[in-house]
C-alpha cells in the first residue's frame, strides 16, 4: 500500500503527546511532521532546518539552543524539542527535559554512540524518562547497527531491543522490517518519502525471527501475568506483545529501537506511529509535584488534564528579534488569552495578552492553549526560565531545574567605550536565554568574567555578541585571586607628621600586627587606655590599615587573615584629625609587612570528575600532577566520579586536557572550596609576575 498524506484531524480529536530529540548532524525529525506542518525537508548542511534558524546555529552547522515544532499524526499532537548534540550546548537539553516525556536520542550508524549521546542518557534517567533510539543514516558508508546497540547496552545503561531490521545495508538500504507485525516496507530512494508494504524478504526471515523472540522476552520480563503466559505458550501473540510494550517502556524494562535515513526520508513514517502508539501519554504517567508558594513542606500535585486549575512551567526563554518569548509547558487546566495569572515561583502577577505555538521561529496565535500543549508567551514582565505560572486561586510552584555550575572562564574586555556601554545589557539578554552562562565582576581582580561549559561555548558566545548585537569583544585567562597573609607577630610605632605652614597633620599610633588562622579574616582591637588617643580618631587607624592591606607587599594582592591591636599613640590637639590617623595606620601596616615572612595564599578548587570506567586511573593521575589531593572515587553506573581539592591555578586549561585524556567523555563541576598556601615555587613565579606587571611599590614614605 502506498503511503498517504495524511488528513487533519479536528482539534477535539487531537490527543497531546510529547517527544524529546537530541540531534546530531541530521535532517531534524520536526521536519517528517511536514505533512500540513511544514512545507519543506530542511537540511542542517543546507542551514535550512526548522528548527535552526539562529544566525550563529547555521554558520557553525549546529543547534545552539533548543528549537521548538510540533505537527499531528494518527489524530495525535506531537511537540518536538530538538536540542542541541554538540557538546557546548547540551546542558541545554536538561530544560527541554523538564517538559518531555520521552526522550529520542538520534544515533549517526556510523559514529554510534558519542559524547553527548551519553550526557543525554544521564539526564534523561535524572528525571527517569524512558528513552527512544532512532539509529539514522543507514545509508551511509561503513554503518554497524550491531555495533550501536553494544554502545547503548554499555555506555548509556539502556536496555536496547531492535524493532526494526534494515532492508539492504549503505547505498542499498531501501526499507525495513516491522518485527512485530512482520511486514516490510520498501521505500523510494528518491527523497520523497513514498513506500509499500509487504512480505518480509526470504533473506530477513530468520534475522526478524530472532529479533521478535528478544523482543518478545523482554515485553514478557516486564509483567507477571505475560511472563506467565510466555511460560505457558512459550510465545506472545501480537496484539499481547503491542499492548505490553508501552508499559515495558515506561519501566525502562526495554529501549525501543527504530532504524531510517531522514535524508531519504526512510522509516520516518513508522517512527511517528510507534510515537503515537506506545510512548508515553502524559495523561497516564503520573502528574508533576508541585509545592505550596508559601510552605516547601505542602505538596499540591497536579497532572495533565483540563479538569484541574491552571498551572504551566516555563522550561525556556528565547530572544528573538527584540522580543523575549517564554515557552510554557501547560500541565494541567486551560489558559485563555487575557488571562491574568499569578507566578507561583516570584508572587507577582503576570497579565497573558496572547497565546502562540512556535514553529521554529514562526509564531502562529491560538485562542486556547490545553494541558499538555507547549506554547509561547510574550512580553511577560518578570518571568523567567524556571518559573510557574499559575491560576491565582489555586498557586502552586514546580521545582526548577538545577544547572551545573560552568566548567571555564575567561576574562572578557570590551574593544571600545561603545562596546562597554553596551556591553551589559547584551549580556543580560543572552544570559536570560542561556541559563548555562555566568557572568559577573571579579571583586578582587576588578575583572568580567563570562564563565561556560567550555572553550567552544564561549567562543560563540563572543560571536553572538558580535553578530547579534554589535558588541565587539576580546577574552583571555582570568587571573587567579590569590591572596597573601603572614606568620608571627610583631609590633610597631608609626607616625605621621607633616608641617608646611599653618596647620599641619599629625597622627602617631603604637600597634601589635598578628597572624591568625587561614578563614579568620580581618579583626581590630582597640586596648587604648587614658585618652592618648581621641576616640574619634581610633577608626581612623583601621581605616589606614585596611586600605594599605588590600595591596599587600609580597605580589601585590589583599592581605588577609590577621589581627591589629592598637595600643598607644599621642595627638596634637591642633594638628590631629581623621586623615593623619588614618595615613599612620597605612604606615604602621608598611612597618609590619617590612619585620613578618609573608606568604601567599592560592584558591583551592573542589572538582568533581566523571568519567568513563576506563579512564579514571588517567583523571587521577592527571590531578595529581595538578597539585590535586584526591578526596575519594565512587562508581555511578558506567562512570567513576573523582573528587579532589586542586588550586585554582592549575585548572585553568584543565577542559581542554580533560577533553583529550578522555576523548571527550569526561566532564567536571568545580566550586571554591578554601584558601591554602602556595608552595615556594608557586610563590616564586606570581612575584616574579607581580614585578613584572608593576604591582609591587616600594615601602614608601607618604
Amino acid at each position: 500500500m502506498r503511503h498517504e498524506s495524511f488528513r487533519h484531524p479536528s482539534p477535539t480529536q487531537r490527543r497531546p503527546r510529547w517527544s524529546w530529540s537530541r540531534r546530531q548532524d541530521f535532517t531534524c525529525c520536526g521536519d517528517a511532521l511536514r505533512h500540513g506542518a511544514t512545507p519543506r525537508l530542511g537540511k542542517v548542511a543546507d542551514g535550512t532546518a526548522l528548527t535552526d534558524f539562529d544566525e550563529i546555529a547555521i554558520a557553525h552547522q549546529l543547534s545552539t539552543q533548543t528549537g521548538v515544532a510540533h505537527g499531528v499524526w494518527r489524530d495525535h499532537k506531537l511537540n518536538l524539542l530538538d536540542t542541541p548534540g554538540a557538546t557546548a550546548f547540551i546542558l541545554d537539553s536538561r530544560l527541554a527535559l523538564r517538559a518531555a516525556e520521552t526522550a529520542l536520542i538520534v544515533l549517526d550508524a556510523h559514529n554510534g554512540v558519542e559524547i553527548g549521546t551519553e550526557t543525554v542518557r544521564q539526564y534523561a534517567a535524572e528525571f527517569n524518562l524512558p528513552c527512544f533510539v532512532f539509529i539514522n543514516k543507514l545509508d551511509k558508508e561503513q554503518t554497524d547497527v550491531e555495533s550501536c546497540l553494544q554502545a547503548l547496552t554499555e555506555q548509556c545503561d539502556l536496555r536496547p531491543v531492535l524493532l526494526q531490521i534494515p532492508i539492504g545495508i549503505e547505498k542499498q538500504f531501501r526499507g525495513l522490517v516491522d518485527v512485530v507485525r512482520q511486514r516490510a516496507f520498501l521505500y523510494q530512494t528518491d527523497g520523497s518519502g513514498a513506500f509499500v508494504e509487504t512480505d518480509v524478504p526470504a533473506n530477513l526471515q530468520t534475522a526478524v525471527a530472532k529479533a521478535r523472540e528478544a523482543l518478545i522476552e523482554r515485553v514478557a520480563e516486564s509483567d507477571d501475568r505475560l511472563l506467565e503466559t510466555f511460560f505457558e505458550q512459550g510465545t506472545l501473540t501480537d496484539e499481547q506483545v503491542l499492548a505490553g510494550l508501552p508499559a515495558a517502556i515506561q519501566s525502562q524494562s526495554l529501549t525501543p529501537v527504530f532504524l531510517g535515513s531522514a535524508t531519504l526520508n526512510i522509516g520516518i513514517p513508522q517512527l511517528l506511529d510507534a510515537l503515537v502508539s506506545i510512548a508515553p501519554d502524559p495523561a497516564h504517567v503520573g502528574g508533576w509535584l508541585g509545592m505550596s508558594p508559601l510552605d516547601d513542606h505542602l505538596v499540591s500535585p497536579r497532572h495533565v488534564t483540563d479538569d484541574e486549575p491552571f498551572a504551566g512551567y516555563v522550561f525556556k526563554t528565547l530572544d528573538e528579534q527584540f522580543n523575549r518569548i517564554s515557552l510554557c509547558k501547560i500541565i494541567s487546566g486551560v489558559l485563555r488569552p487575557d488571562s491574568l495569572v499569578v507566578n507561583g515561583s516570584r508572587g507577582a502577577l503576570e497579565k497573558v495578552a496572547a497565546l502562540y505555538t512556535l514553529q521554529g521561529r514562526q509564531l502562529d496565535k491560538l485562542t486556547e492553549a490545553h494541558a499538555g500543549d507547549i506554547i509561547a508567551l510574550t512580553k511577560l514582565k518578570d518571568t523567567h526560565t524556571g518559573d510557574t505560572l499559575c491560576d491565582k486561586a489555586a498557586p502552586v510552584r514546580f521545582a526548577p531545574v538545577t544547572m551545573p555550575e560552568p566548567a571555564i572562564s575567561f576574562a572578557i574586555e570590551p574593544k571600545s567605550r561603545a562596546d562597554e556601554d553596551k556591553l551589559s545589557g547584551a549580556m543580560l539578554r543572552i544570559i536570560e536565554q542561556d541559563g548555562t552562562l555566568r557572568y559577573a565582576r571579579d571583586p578582587q581582580t576588578k575583572e568580567f568574567i563570562l564563565s561556560g561549559t567550555n572553550q567552544q561555548h564561549i567562543e560563540l558566545t563572543v560571536e553572538r555578541l558580535r553578530v547579534r548585537y554589535g558588541v565587539e569583544v576580546v577574552i583571555h585567562a582570568p587571573k587567579v585571586p590569590y591572596l597573601e597573609t603572614f606568620k608571627g607577630r610583631v609590633e610597631v610605632h608609626a607616625r605621621h607628621k607633616k608641617q608646611t605652614g599653618g596647620r599641619g597633620q599629625f597622627g602617631d599610633c603604637k600597634c601589635i600586627f598578628e597572624a591568625l588562622p587561614h578563614g579568620a579574616g580581618f579583626r581590630f582591637v582597640d586596648k587604648i587606655v587614658g585618652g592618648v588617643i581621641p576616640q574619634q580618631f581610633r577608626p581612623a587607624v583601621e581605616k589606614g590599615i585596611l586600605e594599605a592591606a588590600e595591596h599587600g607587599a609580597l605580589a601585590g594582592y589583599p592581605v588577609v587573615d590577621f589581627q591589629v591591636e592598637l595600643v598607644d599613640g599621642s595627638y596634637h590637639t591642633v594638628d590631629s584629625d581623621e586623615l593623619s590617623f588614618k595615613l599612620a595606620g597605612r604606615k604602621a601596616f608598611r612597618a609590619a609587612m617590612e619585620k613578618v615572612k609573608l606568604a601567599l595564599l592560592e584558591p583551592i578548587m573542589h572538582v568533581v570528575v566523571s568519567v568513563p570506567n576506563e579512564f579514571a586511573g588517567d583523571a587521577m593521575s592527571d590531578l595529581s600532577t595538578r597539585r590535586g589531593r584526591i578526596l575519594g572515587i565512587n562508581a555511578k553506573g558506567t562512570r567513576q566520579i573523582v573528587e579532589a581539592h586542586v588550586p585554582l591555578g592549575e585548572m585553568l586549561t584543565y577542559a581542554t586536557a580533560l577533553n583529550s585524556l578522555t576523548s571527550g567523555r569526561g566532564s567536571y563541576t568545580m566550586r571554591f572550596a578554601h584558601y591554602d598556601e602556595a608552595p615556594p615555587q608557586v610563590t616564586q613565579r606570581v612575584v616574579a609576575e607581580a614585578q613584572a606587571a608593576g604591582r609591587i611599590r616600594a615601602l614608601e614614605e607618604v
